[in-house]
């Protein structure tokens, strides 16, 4: 984790996804990747001549991912084998491989790729893993979850993304994530205890119930706040909750029960 302290701050901006809008860019990372000329840039790059996306994809994960400190290999891999851009409405693909976040529907957007690698390394995730989501959004963390982990359970609040990220990812063969459409905040009792937990929108405060469907010794990563959030790192001991503060950013809220309990204090 040495390599994630050398990141620059990473404010993340929220979703202000409305009609008419021209930018919806939650979760964006001020800093930029390093310039490089792209003849350089595509050396090495797999060749794989069915896929023209093979290119953009590698860079994205050599320019912005590889380069701000993210180097678990599973997650890098993962990274450039989901094709970011089937889980982005046809009008926008052409930015599917941009360091942004973009638009998919619902006044929604899918995260940053360099923030959608940083969560999934900080989880720490084994093949065996079973990873509760919370934010479902397109699928596309999901996919790149269950490339890394396990089983991937992920629950979206709203009904016509939750649908057509299920479909998505159905139709796109990842058979081990499962979808449902529902609020986060119970998290999915019939299935923990869970070796890692994620939430892709912020809560004032971490929900008890998804604490209490963590594994001693799994981890829980999850921005937390109103306006400005930490993204916070949770490991659960025999003793408790330890908190690491990684980095503050700015996510879209968590609706639904969490915004209808008291913060405590």
């Amino acid at each position: 984790m040495n390599g994630l302290r050398r990141v620059a701050l990473a404010i993340v901006l929220a979703a202000a996804a409305t009609a008419g809008m021209a930018a919806q860019r939650p979760n964006e990372l001020r800093t930029t990747p390093p310039q490089r000329n792209p003849l350089q840039a595509n050396q090495g790059t797999p060749v794989q001549s069915n896929d023209p996306w093979a290119a953009p994809r590698h860079d994205m994960v050599e320019l912005q991912i590889r380069e701000r400190g993210v180097h678990q290999p599973e997650v890098l891999r993962a990274m450039e084998a989901v094709p970011r851009h089937l889980f982005i409405p046809e009008e926008h693909r052409d930015q599917a491989y941009s360091d942004a976040p973009q638009p998919i529907g619902w006044g929604q957007t899918i995260s940053q790729p360099y923030i959608v690698a940083l969560m999934t390394e900080l989880l720490e995730l084994r093949p065996g893993d079973k990873v509760l989501e919370i934010g479902t959004g397109s699928g596309y963390h999901a996919a790149v979850l269950s490339r890394v982990a396990g089983e991937v359970y992920s629950i979206e609040i709203l009904d016509p993304l939750g649908k057509q990220a299920k479909s998505t990812l159905r139709q796109l063969g990842y058979d081990n994530v499962h979808v449902k459409v529902g609020d986060g905040y119970q998290g999915w009792p019939d299935e923990q205890p869970f070796d890692a937990i994620i939430l892709t929108a912020a809560p004032p405060k971490i929900p008890q119930p998804l604490v209490d469907q963590l594994k001693v010794g799994g981890r829980m990563v999850v921005p937390v706040g109103s306006f400005v959030q930490d993204l916070m790192l949770l490991t659960k001991t025999s003793r408790g909750i330890e908190r690491r503060t990684v980095a503050p950013v700015r996510f879209v809220p968590m609706t639904g029960e969490v915004q209808r309990t008291k913060p405590d204090g």
